[in-house]
């Protein structure tokens, strides 16, 4: 027979260590393995099994899983040390109006009405752009755990004060949960060690919040699989289109 364990995924940025150390303590005998996961493959690798659960970020479409709202990180703008913007602490995403802005293929915020101009070169990853951003062809939006995974010396961020927070969530399948995904769910919504809840139960009903993060998500990623074409600035002739995100 095999022994029970749990696979808990996370995507680049994401903390599980909090819940897992809680995890450890109380459960010593049951081993929990860590699988990170790209963002974009996160819903379908709970989706396929490949993992019990998966810390993600939202927008992802969420169809078959149970979502349960963690946290909500600030958007920051990654920029070289010596950007004009890096004289204030915090900046407005106005301006950001004249600037080029790198959009990568792994790209996990979905704003639609993010300032700048996109660059017409799509690096393939976060991590691609970042190497762009300190070459200095454009600036990156991202949720600040991404900021600070990869952070260098020349570079620094400023938070966006009127972006849209970067939500994180745990996401599991739908339905009769095993008694260690069951177990987790409560460790993440803080239930106490011994409660009676977390026994093979059915999935959780989604509150009133996570269904409305849910239809978000469904909406924001029917939007970058349709998309549309960006409008030009306001006020501008023959420049770049107005950035949106697909």
């Amino acid at each position: 027979m095999t022994s029970p364990s749990l696979r808990v995924g996370y995507v680049p940025g994401a903390t599980p260590a909090k819940w897992v150390r809680i995890w450890d303590e109380r459960h010593p005998d049951t081993p929990l393995e860590l699988v990170p996961v790209d963002s974009a493959a996160a819903a379908d690798a709970v989706r396929a099994g490949a993992v019990d659960v998966a810390l993600m970020r939202l927008p992802s479409e969420t169809s078959g899983l149970a979502v349960i709202p963690l946290y909500e990180e600030v958007t920051v703008v990654v920029v070289p040390k010596d950007h004009v913007i890096t004289a204030v602490d915090e900046i407005a995403a106005a301006d950001l109006d004249d600037e080029q802005v790198l959009v990568p293929h792994d790209d996990t915020l979905a704003w639609a009405d993010a300032p700048g101009a996109p660059v017409a070169h799509r690096p393939d990853t976060t991590a691609d752009a970042i190497e762009l951003v300190a070459a200095g062809t454009g600036v990156l939006l991202v949720p600040q755990s991404l900021a600070r995974l990869h952070h260098r010396k020349d570079l620094t961020y400023r938070p966006l004060t009127d972006a849209p927070p970067a939500p994180v969530v745990l996401a599991a399948a739908e339905g009769v949960q095993s008694d260690e995904v069951a177990e987790f769910i409560g460790v993440v919504r803080g239930r106490r060690a011994g409660s009676s809840r977390g026994k093979a139960e059915p999935a959780p009903k989604r509150s009133a919040r996570e269904k409305t993060l849910a239809k978000q998500a469904a909406r924001a990623a029917a939007g970058k699989r349709v998309g549309g074409k960006a409008t030009g600035k306001p006020g501008r002739t023959g420049g770049p289109a107005r950035r949106g995100r697909r």
